[in-house]
């Protein structure tokens, strides 16, 4: 007779149990299965007959199990104590689930543990240890009472809780308990596990923990304290969780996953996933090589599996992971750039930037008309079309879906404000956005435009108004782009030096002085044109100390000799 009994608790997918049962059994272990009392007499029955027949299977008495309450501890007790009381050789007691699945040959599970006869396999650690525990209750779940189901009656558990902290009400935790928690999938010698059961406190105990919060997770890892000389605090149970605390669930694909933890059983594996069954049940002289059990080697890939489940890829925004506001990995997936003022200032200036820096550059893609894409194009990459309407219907989607569909290569466009200004806050969050802005510019094509005069200064107010909103965001405390700000008047006294700057910083090509300066348009008169605004009542600010009798600006030439800049 083998040294070790498996208790199985099941509530599902009863073949599957029936298949891993009989494995078990063939490898020499007995088994005790308790069939939760949820399942209709008809399908226990049914189940029972399956099993007739092997000799080392029982059935004990059944309860009623829900997650987080009593019924699952009351389970394995009736389950544990019929193992104990039918077969008298066995030392180690071994729970597992239906959905349990011995991943290594049984001898080698059988032969583990007799070199270790004396020693408790069972994850416990007190609550200001436990790092997995998710809903908010650690401490709590042992010093108020859960009388109602957390899973049915909600709202009852929630306000009963809320009153119970309200009133101040603490329970009494018996005396010599220090409450510790751990996964419930444990594996125990008899002597410890026959002391929990006969302990002449039990009555005490259980009458506790019936109102402790997921008692099964707390129950045995809390006694287990009282009585074991030899405790490893870990499970022989492969079990992962997600962030939200529920099981990872193992399919076919899983397989090689499995091999690598060396794990002796794992759970929660898929009912219909014929292909592990098949090689884990069938195959036992090469299932998995002897070796220490090492879950932690695919620790690694399972953070991995979570950290792209709650945060994703940087940048990337999908209808399974929207993410709240704030809380994004990354607002954008790629470094871009956002010029106003420079179009409006110079001639041919998007050409001209594409050339000097290798960078697509756009023109005003947020324009009341239409997205000027760069060669004006209609669709581009990720089919974002042109289209205004459909484009503002989620102006920061259409950014970040333009960025992350291009990404490898940088983008640039313009920006101003007769644009529209849904996307200010996201560039401004945006460590991946460099802005640049001269402010004021708006006004240059007003002033080179043949429009009633009355007409220009009212829409020179309305769009000095929308850049002032604009530009404090920019200088908000939460922004987070790399900005810089120039009055018109300031920046073009020495242009050439930020326009330097400004390519440097893109480096798409190579990192070299500008060899060839845009050009910039004709402002003889703009001074006398800002001076008309102001006369008419209009106070034009943001373009700076700008000169009535302001003459015609020229570049400042190159150097002919272009050298690196270190």
């Amino acid at each position: 007779m083998s040294t070790v009994g498996i208790v199985m608790l099941v509530h599902t997918a009863l073949h599957r149990a029936e298949q891993v049962a009989r494995h078990w059994t063939a490898g020499g272990c007995p088994v005790v299965i308790h069939v939760d009392g949820n399942v209709s007499q008809k399908s226990y029955r049914a189940f029972v007959a399956s099993l007739a027949d092997d000799s080392m299977v029982r059935f004990s008495q059944r309860h009623h199990c829900e997650w987080g309450t009593w019924g699952i501890v009351a389970a394995s007790q009736s389950a544990s104590e019929l193992m104990m009381a039918e077969f008298l050789d066995v030392r180690h007691i071994y729970l597992a689930s239906g959905s349990c699945l011995p991943l290594r040959p049984v001898q080698e599970l059988i032969d583990y543990l007799a070199a270790r006869p004396r020693t408790d396999f069972i994850e416990s650690a007190t609550t200001a240890d436990v790092p997995w525990t998710v809903g908010g209750l650690d401490a709590e779940r042992f010093t108020l009472r859960f009388p109602f189901s957390w899973k049915k009656h909600r709202q009852l558990f929630d306000r009963y809780v809320e009153l119970q902290r309200k009133l101040g009400i603490r329970r009494r935790i018996p005396t010599g308990l220090v409450p510790h928690m751990g996964s419930q999938w444990w594996c125990l010698t008899r002597q410890t596990l026959s002391a929990i059961l006969q302990d002449p406190e039990r009555a005490t105990y259980d009458r506790y923990f019936r109102k402790v919060w997921i008692p099964d997770e707390s129950y045995y890892q809390t006694l287990v304290r009282q009585y074991s000389g030899s405790i490893e605090s870990r499970s022989l149970t492969l079990s992962k969780f997600d962030f939200q605390g529920k099981p990872h669930i193992f399919y076919d694909d899983h397989l090689q996953l499995l091999r690598r933890s060396d794990c002796f059983v794992a759970r929660k594996i898929w009912p219909h996933a014929d292909r592990l069954y098949q090689a884990f049940l069938t195959d036992q002289a090469g299932a998995m090589k002897k070796t220490e059990p090492n879950p932690g080697k695919i620790d690694r890939i399972f953070a991995k599996a979570v950290e792209r489940r709650t945060r994703g890829r940087p940048g990337l925004y999908m209808q399974s992971r929207m993410p709240r506001h704030g809380a994004e990995n990354g607002i954008t997936s790629n470094p871009y750039s956002v010029f106003q003022g420079f179009a409006e200032l110079f001639e041919n200036f998007e050409p001209w930037l594409a050339q000097a820096t290798g960078a697509r550059v756009h023109g005003h893609l947020f324009a009341p008309e239409r997205a000027e894409f760069a060669d004006g194009q209609v669709l581009i990459n990720g089919a974002l079309s042109d289209n205004a309407k459909s484009r503002d219907y989620n102006a920061e989607s259409f950014l970040t879906n333009l960025i992350w569909n291009t990404r490898g290569e940088r983008q640039c466009f313009q920006f101003g404000p007769r644009d529209n200004q849904d996307p200010n806050w996201l560039v401004a969050r945006d460590p991946n956005a460099q802005v640049s802005v001269i402010s004021g510019a708006w006004a240059v094509p007003l002033f080179r435009s043949n429009r009633n005069f009355s007409d220009l200064r009212k829409e020179a107010a309305r769009l000095q108004r929308i850049e002032s909103e604009q530009l404090k965001i920019l200088r908000s405390q939460y922004t987070k782009a790399r900005v810089r700000i120039w009055t018109m008047a300031e920046f073009i006294e020495a242009p050439m030096e930020p326009i330097q700057t400004i390519v440097d910083e893109i480096g798409m090509t190579y990192q070299q002085r500008l060899s060839e300066a845009p050009t910039m348009v004709d402002l003889d008169g703009f001074g006398q044109f800002l001076q008309n605004l102001k006369n008419q009542g209009m106070h034009p600010y943001l373009m700076g100390d700008f000169p009535v009798e302001q003459g015609p600006v020229n570049m400042p030439k190159p150097p002919r000799k272009p050298y690196l800049v270190r």
